[in-house]
């Protein structure tokens, strides 16, 4: 019959999978995070760039470019809103990465809590036996009648 610690066994192992994955997520989701925030201080840094541009000859080039800035302007805040969606993916990952691990260890710190009472029992039992065993070969044998007449 399985131990305690046996029949839990896969249960523990699952737990460490989940835990594993949870680990890759979590380092999937600091990628998305940092390649957002790199493209972010890319797009700030070319509109910068831009802006410093000397100045054009005429209106139109002036409106040109004022409208270039201000497409710049839109994709750095659609960028800022993806940066913070990525923020909170990365937290909720996180989150899921320390429950996932912490139910790991829980279940780690179980299981090593039955084997050490399930190698506890077994010492007990032999120490049982080894005494028995001691017992036995101490007892004087009973002496018969034969024995006393010699």
């Amino acid at each position: 019959m399985p131990s305690r610690a046996d029949r839990l066994q896969p249960v523990v192992d699952l737990a460490t999978e989940k835990a594993e994955d949870a680990t890759r997520a979590l380092a999937v989701q600091q990628r998305a995070l940092a390649d957002a925030e790199h493209q972010l201080t890319d797009l700030r840094r070319y509109r910068n760039e831009y802006a410093e541009m000397p100045d054009g000859i005429g209106v139109s080039a002036l409106l040109n470019r004022q409208q270039f800035l201000q497409k710049i302007d839109m994709a750095i805040v659609q960028q800022l809103g993806e940066v913070q969606r990525r923020e909170r993916a990365l937290e909720r990952a996180r989150q899921d990465w320390t429950d996932a691990r912490g139910r790991a260890k829980a279940l780690d710190s179980v299981t090593t809590k039955y084997r050490e009472q399930e190698r506890k029992t077994q010492d007990r039992r032999e120490q049982e036996q080894a005494d028995e065993r001691s017992q036995y070969r101490r007892q004087p044998r009973p002496s018969t009648p034969t024995d006393l007449n010699e």
